[in-house]
């Protein structure tokens, strides 16, 4: 059995959450680490005198469960395991497998001595109808695999960050990539996780007949990342090249890969205008590693991984985040929390001899008049340094921070 690796970001947020009268969701790509984090969660609990027999646990995806087929069978379960003068804490894993489960879940939410946790690997199990049933009444926490931080916290070796990014960005940030050396078994694992998350999640529930065509759309995502596109400039350009499919197709595609927490959406705002725009958006990978398992490495492109892995760390720190538009400039993030706003442009390197990069690089955000932070982050090992205000940062160092 090997160790936990801590997840403390999410931790926190099921602690604050312990006992309050409200259901904890957490969502997530599969195997980003929800079943382990509760059992952390889990093991918290008995150190703070809980009792097994308080403790339900139920993964619908274990063998064991298979026969609960309706939301009854399932609230019967539990109901039949609680203790009547104390606390249950109740823990239903992937439980948008059941039909209508929402009404399970609210049954045992309006008992006083319910405390209900539940994990889902699909975004639409927060859609319509349990949004209805239990609107106001849950809490989604959302999950993403291991940032570089938590990764490296996880790891016994001395090798320099620059070797262990290397390892973080082709290996992947599944959490039990970390047990695995030899690549063939890391692929194999990757190919398991694609291939269930496209069969399961995506082919099965959105009645997909051309599962090949779905197969091209995420290699053509795949290898834009961070390119601003619309399904009508995808469907164009896939066709050109010999792949027939209409924008409609492209857009259906694009939602299930969203929901299914593969893809992450940006769309843009206008910085000056002070307005969301209608067109176009850029598309983000929840983890890397299943790039280089799909395309190989020969189609690494350092900056736009690079600019997808800060994407994912922002999200990881509660922000909000579009694609700015400047003018016809463009700023890589508008990061928006509850302080305000925040700019980030990202780059490999603007180590040139002339300098041009740096000034293409901050061109953009020196275009921005007003005060809020603006930072621009790279791989390059300098001390921290300003521009004219505009914080440089090295990448390695802000991902640790």
């Amino acid at each position: 059995m090997h160790a936990l690796i801590n997840r403390p970001v999410y931790m926190e947020q099921l602690i604050s959450f312990r006992e309050k009268q409200i259901i904890k969701v957490v969502t997530g790509i599969r195997r980003c680490g929800k079943s382990t984090l509760f059992d952390l969660y889990c093991e918290y609990l008995r150190k703070d005198g809980v009792g097994d027999d308080q403790i339900i646990r139920i993964n619908l995806e274990d063998p064991d469960y298979f026969d609960i087929q309706d939301y009854m069978q399932l609230y019967n379960l539990v109901k039949d395991r609680l203790i009547s003068d104390k606390m249950n804490y109740i823990f239903i894993d992937e439980v948008q497998t059941v039909p209508d489960f929402q009404k399970a879940v609210d049954g045992l939410f309006i008992k006083p001595n319910c405390d209900v946790y539940i994990t889902g690997s699909n975004a639409y199990m927060l859609s319509g109808e349990l949004a209805t049933l239990l609107s106001g009444r849950y809490v989604e926490i959302k999950m993403l695999p291991l940032s570089f931080k938590e990764y490296i916290s996880a790891l016994e070796d001395d090798t320099d960050l620059q070797m262990k990014y290397q390892r973080y960005i082709q290996n992947g940030s599944f959490p039990y990539i970390l047990q695995l050396s030899r690549r063939r078994d890391i692929n194999a694992y990757l190919e398991g996780i694609y291939t269930s998350i496209v069969l399961k999640d995506i082919v099965a529930r959105h009645r997909i007949s051309d599962a090949g065509m779905l197969d091209s759309v995420i290699r053509f995502m795949f290898d834009n990342i961070g390119n601003l596109c619309s399904a009508t400039n995808i469907a164009n350009t896939m066709t050109s090249n010999g792949r027939k499919i209409s924008a409609p197709t492209v857009e259906n595609y694009l939602s299930a890969l969203v929901d299914s927490f593969v893809l992450y959406r940006a769309g843009r705002y206008d910085v000056k205008g002070k307005q969301h725009l209608a067109t176009g958006s850029k598309y983000y990978l929840s983890d890397i590693g299943l790039r280089y398992y799909l395309l190989g490495s020969k189609r690494a492109d350092l900056g736009h991984i690079l600019e997808n892995i800060v994407y994912l760390e922002l999200l990881r720190r509660g922000y909000e985040i579009y694609v700015g538009k400047v003018g016809s400039a463009e700023v890589d993030f508008i990061a928006i929390n509850d302080e305000g706003e925040e700019y980030y442009q990202v780059a490999y390197t603007v180590n040139d001899a002339d300098g041009k990069t740096l000034a293409r690089e901050l061109a953009p955000l020196e275009s921005i008049k007003d005060h809020n932070p603006k930072y621009l982050i790279t791989m390059d090992f300098v001390p921290l340094t300003s521009h004219n205000g505009i914080r440089q940062i090295n990448a390695l160092e802000w991902l640790l921070h």
